[in-house]
């Protein structure tokens, strides 16, 4: 077949392209614009070959295998197919596994199938020197190609540039057309970038209930100590041994989710509330069933008892809909994630009345809500994968995409409200006239 196969190898590509732009090879120092790159590599790919392509096969590694959001942005793209392999971290390094197997494979296989006749390995790997000699066997002409390096050496194995029928050198100018350096500021990693509306739920006040039983507990600690022999030493009790000092928010002033969840009760299960104490604390979390006190159905409080889920708003016709939306047009973003939860959730809600009944608990969202929230956030592959958990900072975004969402919705339903009684007010003004 009169056609051409790019096989990419991006741990190569991207990381060679870090060292160059940035410095190091980390790819976090990097910015990548995925469709114009692929672009880029198909031009070059007919130009440099003469034949039509056929296809870009894109190899990366992930977690568990389980597709990031740029592996999902990418393997929508038209003539791109993604092989993922493990990506496992050693010694506090990045290292991927099964990719030079799996180029290996397809290389072999595209050339006995006389899938292609030209093919052009984007990668620096010797392991694929067995592949390459075998495709080339094949009667298939291999086309190598390099990034250029930034102290001006190989980084390349030798003997795959021996064996390549042609070889070629992507250089600065070339790279920077899709791949851009972050800016530092400094010889340290660029700090993540922050938006306004995670950083709006970080400075929500903490609930007045984790207030009162933190300080309960500081006044009861040192009541205790005060009474406590001078000849003993004034020990915790077991199951205090874990509370925070004063306020109970640590060095920092950040509480954890244990004070938050942690309400003191009083006679007949009535919770105590002393005089709130007046620290500037901040809320780092979004939702947890020790914000409120819970009464009602399944534990509920009664105002969010009645939301419905996602999960109960949507036909098995929407279901099928969601998951094709998910697979081809929705990138993973975590604050994105949110936003298109959001949007789902509330173009399903029967009554106009449950959006009120959220806006008014910012920032935390119902469990039931958070919970199937974040599942469906973990789709995309947005777990830290220590624990199975999704990391912090993402939590933060995924919170934040879905009340900014709720907040344009709400803005739009209020915007024709307020037009109608300013419309009212005017004709009442004239009828007085």
């Amino acid at each position: 077949m009169d056609r051409c196969v790019v096989l990419v190898d991006a741990g190569y590509l991207l990381g060679a392209a870090a060292s160059l732009l940035a410095g190091e090879p980390a790819r976090s120092r990097i910015t990548v614009d995925h469709a114009a790159l692929i672009q880029q590599l198909r031009e070059r790919a007919e130009a440099d070959t003469e034949q039509p392509l056929l296809r870009i096969y894109w190899f990366d590694g992930a977690p568990d295998r389980v597709p990031q959001p740029e592996h999902r942005r990418l393997r929508v793209m038209p003539r791109v197919t993604v092989r993922l392999g493990a990506l496992t971290r050693s010694d506090g390094r990045w290292a991927q596994k099964g990719v030079d197997a799996a180029m290996h494979a397809e290389l072999t296989e595209l050339a006995r199938n006389r899938a292609c006749s030209d093919v052009v390995l984007v990668t620096g790997d010797g392991d694929l020197l067995p592949g390459l000699m075998s495709a080339k066997e094949h009667g298939v002409a291999v086309h190598l190609w390099a990034v250029q390096a930034a102290d001006g050496d190989y980084n390349q194995s030798e003997d795959l540039v021996a064996e390549a029928d042609e070889r070629r050198v992507l250089d600065r100018a070339w790279i920077t057309q899709a791949v851009r350096a972050k800016e530092t500021g400094g010889a340290c990693a660029p700090a993540p970038v922050t938006r306004p509306e995670i950083a709006a739920i970080l400075s929500a006040p903490l609930p007045e209930s984790a207030l009162a039983a933190s300080a309960e507990r500081a006044a009861r600690a040192s009541a205790r100590a005060e009474e406590a022999p001078d000849d003993e030493e004034a020990a915790p009790r077991p199951d205090e041994s874990a509370a925070p000092p004063a306020h109970g928010h640590g060095s920092k002033g950040v509480p954890t989710p244990k004070d938050l969840a942690g309400t003191l009760r009083g006679p007949l299960g009535q919770p105590e509330r002393p005089p709130a104490p007046q620290p500037a604390a901040t809320l780092r979390w979004s939702s947890d069933r020790g914000w409120v006190e819970r009464g009602g159905p399944l534990g509920e409080p009664p105002e969010t008892a009645s939301l419905p889920t996602l999960a109960q708003l949507t036909s098995a016709e929407q279901r099928w809909a969601d998951r094709e939306e998910d697979i081809t047009t929705v990138g993973g973003d975590p604050f994105e994630v949110g936003q298109v939860f959001a949007r789902r959730w509330m173009e399903r809600l029967p009554e106009a009345g449950h959006l009120p009944k959220l806006s008014v608990l910012y920032p935390r969202i119902p469990h039931r809500i958070d919970g199937e929230l974040l599942r469906y956030a973990a789709r995309f592959g947005l777990l830290a994968h220590k624990d199975d958990q999704i990391d912090e900072h993402d939590r933060y975004a995924i919170r934040a995409g879905f009340w900014r969402e709720i907040d344009v919705r709400a803005a739009a339903d209020h915007a024709p409200a307020a037009e109608r009684a300013a419309e009212k007010a005017g004709k009442s003004g004239a009828a007085g006239d």
